[in-house]
């Protein structure tokens, strides 16, 4: 099979690879219908996390189960699946609180901008349709995998709530399924940061009632304009570097909470500022798992279309364009087709 191994920073390429085997008995190996780059892969990319030696990229996926070990017993083979880009076997203590992606036998996916990949704790990792989706679906449920269900838990970390306000910190795929999330839970103001007029325009389809591009100092002191001079209830902190976390705590009220996603990077939180702050923090790998039943049932029915965040799609051959339109923010988000 081929698939998308980075050698360097910059240096994406789509090279043959052995095919996936059945290693464990929770293991099984799936077809890729569709995948994509995320926004995180781009760290690697720019070299921001060091790159020691070539290594397969990618961590979201939709497919059909080709073959499954012989303790896999709620996919079979034929199958359209989903599943979330930490695996876990949905049964330990973590699990059953409601962390999935800090399951005891957690494995980090890193292997599916391929033509096929292997699912470790397939059992409790993977979600089957009822039937093949329709094609229209596919880019909505491969955004499950992460960033919708990423900017699902953004949400809910941050806990908001009916009739509350929301800020967003974050325009890419992360930050506008944030958005999404935040109205499905009932925001009644949700304050988009961006400065990317495309981004602006499916924010606010998306549900935004207020954008703010200013950042840093300015940017607090737009959503303090914006909210009586309080700050907001919720803040979904969906970029992880030091300014994007800074200006996501000081937008918010004491007593209100931020939820954050961005894989952090030179973040540092002064404890006594938090402290005397009374605002919540919690975040970390979204629990994706969890979410996977009821996110799939509104994407199916029409509620959501978080596919919208993909607006660039190439055959999977041409990964590395992919990453480059990305990073040169000519895409919000590639999809690829093998």
């Amino acid at each position: 099979m081929h698939g998308a191994v980075i050698h360097g920073p910059g240096d994406i390429r789509f090279e043959e690879r052995d095919d996936p085997k059945i290693l464990r008995p929770t293991d099984a190996i799936i077809r890729t219908v569709v995948t994509c780059v995320c926004g995180s892969d781009l760290w690697a990319y720019r070299g921001t996390d060091p790159i020691t030696e070539p290594t397969p990229m990618g961590h979201e996926y939709v497919g059909v189960v080709e073959e499954v070990g012989n303790e896999v017993t709620n996919v079979k083979p034929g199958q359209f699946v989903i599943g979330s880009f930490a695996t876990s076997d949905n049964t330990c203590s973590n699990c059953l609180a409601g962390y999935q992606s800090n399951c005891v036998h957690r494995e980090f996916m890193s292997t599916c901008q391929a033509d096929y990949v292997r699912i470790p704790n397939a059992h409790g990792t993977l979600v089957a349709t009822d039937e093949m989706p329709d094609q229209e679906f596919l880019p909505s449920l491969l955004a499950l995998s992460d960033v919708m269900g990423t900017g699902w838990y953004a949400a809910k970390a941050a806990e908001v709530r009916p009739g509350s306000t929301a800020v967003v910190v974050g325009d890419g795929a992360v930050g506008l399924c944030g958005v999404i999330a935040a109205k499905e839970l009932g925001a009644e103001r949700i304050i988009a940061m961006s400065r990317h007029a495309s981004r602006q325009k499916l924010a606010r389809e998306f549900g935004a009632t207020d954008i703010v591009t200013e950042r840093g100092e300015e940017g607090i002191a737009r959503v303090k304009d914006l909210t009586d001079g309080v700050g907001a209830d919720s803040v979904l902190e969906c970029v992880g570097t030091k300014q994007s976390m800074a200006q996501a705590l000081h937008s918010t009220r004491p007593g209100g909470n931020v939820g954050f996603v961005g894989v952090p990077h030179d973040v540092a939180i002064d404890g006594q500022e938090l402290f005397f702050s009374h605002v919540g923090l919690r975040g970390g790998p979204a629990p994706v798992r969890g979410y996977l039943p009821d996110l799939i049932d509104r994407v199916l029915t029409g509620r959501i279309n978080p596919g919208k965040v993909f607006d660039l799609t190439l055959p999977l051959d041409q990964v590395a364009e992919g990453y480059q339109a990305m990073d040169e923010r000519r895409a919000i988000k590639t999809l690829l087709t093998p």
